[in-house]
């Protein structure tokens, strides 16, 4: 597992992540997701199109550093571009409700600077 950050802008944040988001993957990079999350200024896309497998451990993990950044008045998004199986996955458990979910990079852009 894998983890690359970009500032886009002074308030939007990109963690792109590769991989398998299973028991080992998500352990690989807790620690970096968590710190990565907590100095993003206010809103982030996670960028999930590279990841291979996505478990409920990795679900767990991003559901946590989304509230965690909504407390402190940011938000997260979710990109999957064409990861077909992840965004059924993520479709499936219906974390839309909580974190949005975009197939387009640019239109997740928006919504993070919305």
């Amino acid at each position: 597992m894998t983890i690359e950050f970009v500032d886009i802008e002074e308030n939007l944040r990109s963690i792109s992540l590769t991989g398998r988001l299973d028991i080992q993957g998500t352990e690989e990079i807790s620690t970096e997701f968590t710190k990565l999350n907590s100095e993003a200024k206010q809103n982030v896309i996670i960028d999930l199109s590279a990841v291979s497998f996505l478990a409920s451990m990795g679900i767990r993990e991003l559901i946590s550093n989304a509230k965690t950044l909504q407390r402190r008045g940011g938000r997260m998004i979710l990109y999957v571009g064409e990861n077909a199986l992840i965004a059924k996955i993520l479709e499936t458990t219906n974390i839309g409700e909580l974190l949005p979910l975009f197939r387009v990079k640019e239109d997740a852009k928006k919504a993070a600077l919305a």
